[in-house]
């Protein structure tokens, strides 16, 4: 079961792979690395039944192939099957020296061919504003596979537990999808993990809790709202938490500053009625569920309470920078947050 997006380019690639109808030219990119590797094996598998040894399969990365064994590739008939697949990995194509004969190449690709253009390490950032990319990108599927929201996530999350014969909740499967930074690629080895772990049908938060390591990111947050309860033996034992992680003092305090900055910019939010789509917007977040994370916290806190927040943070860096116990300067800090 596909997950669908408002992505017109990725409603249309799910389209027409069901009618079995795939184009000859494609480019892949985004965040989320769990359906571009989906989809990307699912190219092999259908235009590749014989296997990725067999001749009509051609896999490059960007250093390896040059413009001219690009068109040899192409030019290459299939041996024994009606299509070739021609697979480069973080070609940019656009930054190509001799980029007006790439975009001859690209504009009249043969029927047979399957050209597959896969951006892993490097960003997708053509610059539409020059001609030559702008016929290349005519000629493309450009396919992005975004982060997905927490409706489609929690849908994802239900469906592969029930595929696991397990059950869990809304909310837990919310819950699951922030410790883990929502990411698909993520949530899918913490699904199995979880439900293998349960001793019921259905897994709990505290089945979680028991086996899903969070992301530091998901810790913050839990510090930042407790920090906002004035829940002192709560930011304590989440402050344990980061140290066990075993990260680097600096990037912990660094993680919280920003938690707090964040935290200041939702309780303006709140201050001048604007939602979390402004507030994901103003700090560069990505998923919906993290801005109504903050959102529901900054409604506790005082905005002069972020203000001081955000100041003991700065404080607290420049501490670091000559401390011989950093993680003293931390639990101090987090001590001083509890009680603004």
């Amino acid at each position: 079961m596909p997950i669908k997006t408002t992505d017109d380019s990725y409603r249309q690639l799910v389209k027409d792979l069901k009618a079995n109808q795939i184009g000859c030219f494609y480019i892949f990119h985004g965040e989320e690395r769990y359906l571009l590797d989906k989809y990307v094996l699912d190219f092999r598998r259908r235009l590749c039944p014989d296997g990725l040894d067999s001749f009509n399969y051609k896999r490059y990365d960007a250093k390896n192939i040059s413009v001219q064994e690009l068109e040899e590739a192409i030019n290459t008939f299939p041996s024994f099957s009606d299509r070739t697949l021609i697979e480069i990995h973080d070609f940019d194509i656009f930054k190509a020296d001799n980029l007006p004969q790439l975009k001859e190449i690209l504009s009249d690709l043969p029927g047979y061919v399957c050209l597959l253009l896969i951006y892993n390490v490097i960003p997708f950032k053509p610059d539409k504003r020059k001609k030559d990319t702008s016929e290349i990108l005519k000629h493309a599927n450009v396919v992005e596979f975004a982060v997905q929201d927490l409706d489609r996530l929690v849908k994802w999350i239900i469906m592969h537990y029930g595929d696991a014969g397990k059950k869990i909740t809304v909310k837990d499967a919310e819950y699951l999808a922030l410790v883990t930074g929502g990411f698909m690629s993520s949530l899918h080895s913490e699904i199995e993990k979880t439900a293998a772990f349960s001793r019921t049908d259905t897994v709990t938060r505290a089945d979680i809790d028991a086996v899903v390591t969070p992301v530091l990111d998901a810790v913050a947050y839990k510090l930042t709202d407790a920090l906002a309860r004035h829940d002192h033996p709560g930011a304590m034992r989440i402050m344990y938490e980061l140290f066990q992680m075993k990260e680097a003092p600096h990037k912990l305090l660094f993680t919280i500053s920003l938690k707090m900055r964040q935290l200041l910019v939702a309780r303006i939010c709140v201050e001048n009625n604007m939602g979390k789509q402004a507030l994901s917007e103003i700090c560069g977040i990505r998923h919906d569920f993290q801005a109504r994370a903050l959102m529901d916290t900054a409604r506790k806190a005082s905005l002069d309470g972020c203000r001081k927040a955000v100041l003991m943070c700065c404080d607290t860096a420049l501490e670091m920078n000559s401390s011989s116990d950093p993680e003293l300067r931390l639990t101090e800090l987090v001590t001083k947050l509890a009680y603004i």
